[in-house]
């Protein structure tokens, strides 16, 4: 039983394919103006690693905002519903997980197994998303990768209190200008970053045990400064937390075949 998932989001495509429920391989590729066009990429890109047709794929689940774009896909589900079911297939006592995409913020709470109770989502502001820290990093000329590393060398955070990512950057500017350590702003980013998330988990609740999905969830700042603010450590999920949605979505694709 070969089956796939597919998850078009703001900034990345991703696919999975499973095999028996076993994972053979997985994707991750840039978007591009057409969500269609990503789909296929990401697609074309597993495809080639397992050495499969697409004719060998017997059920495609599409997900993430371009779900309904993808052509090859033979039903869609919400992105909430595929991240709940694939933090849960590899962490049981899952029970909240926070999803950090591109441009959009999802805090979930699912039960026992893996269905979503309730959650809450940002997707009016850039504020606290992988997009929010592409800009802070363009305006720091660093790479996005090394925002992370640099954030936790900070020995005075710095503060950083605009909610809106243009006077955030607008700060970080002000802060270069006055000598302000970039170690120390990029704390005050992360640190930003994590009040904003903080606010949709006190939304739906904190329950244990908690874990980070999304691209975002490899910057290993932005998990550092939110566990401390909530006040807990998260579970690490034993793959790429990127793909989580993809695999979600191969994961419902089984199930309906």
């Amino acid at each position: 039983m070969i089956v796939a998932g597919c998850d078009v989001g703001s900034l990345t495509g991703k696919a999975v394919i499973l095999n028996e429920g076993e994972m053979l391989s997985y994707s991750i590729v840039p978007t591009t103006p057409k969500p269609e066009i990503t789909a296929q990429n990401a697609m074309k890109e597993v495809l080639k690693k397992t050495n499969l047709s697409l004719d060998d794929i017997e059920y495609i689940v599409g997900t993430g905002y371009g779900r309904v774009k993808i052509p090859f896909a033979n039903s869609q589900i919400s992105e909430l519903t595929c991240h709940g079911l694939g933090a849960h297939s590899f962490i049981p006592s899952i029970r909240t997980i926070i999803d950090v995409g591109g441009q959009d913020c999802k805090v979930i709470k699912v039960d026992k197994n893996g269905k979503i109770l309730d959650f809450a989502m940002n997707d009016k502001c850039a504020a606290g998303t992988g997009r929010f820290l592409e800009v802070m990093a363009r305006t720091l000329e660093l790479k996005l990768e090394d925002l992370g590393p640099i954030s936790l060398e900070s020995k005075n955070q710095a503060k950083i209190t605009a909610q809106c990512s243009v006077f955030a950057e607008t700060e970080v500017v002000s802060l270069m200008a006055d000598g302000i350590e970039v170690s120390d702003i990029v704390a005050g980013i992360h640190d930003a970053v994590a009040s904003r998330i903080m606010s949709l988990v006190y939304r739906v609740g904190l329950e244990e045990d908690l874990t980070i999905t999304g691209g975002v969830a490899k910057n290993v700042g932005v998990v550092a400064y939110l566990e401390k603010r909530l006040g807990v450590n998260s579970k690490k999920l034993p793959i790429d937390p990127q793909i989580i949605g993809a695999l979600g979505a191969a994961l419902v694709a089984k199930e309906k075949l």
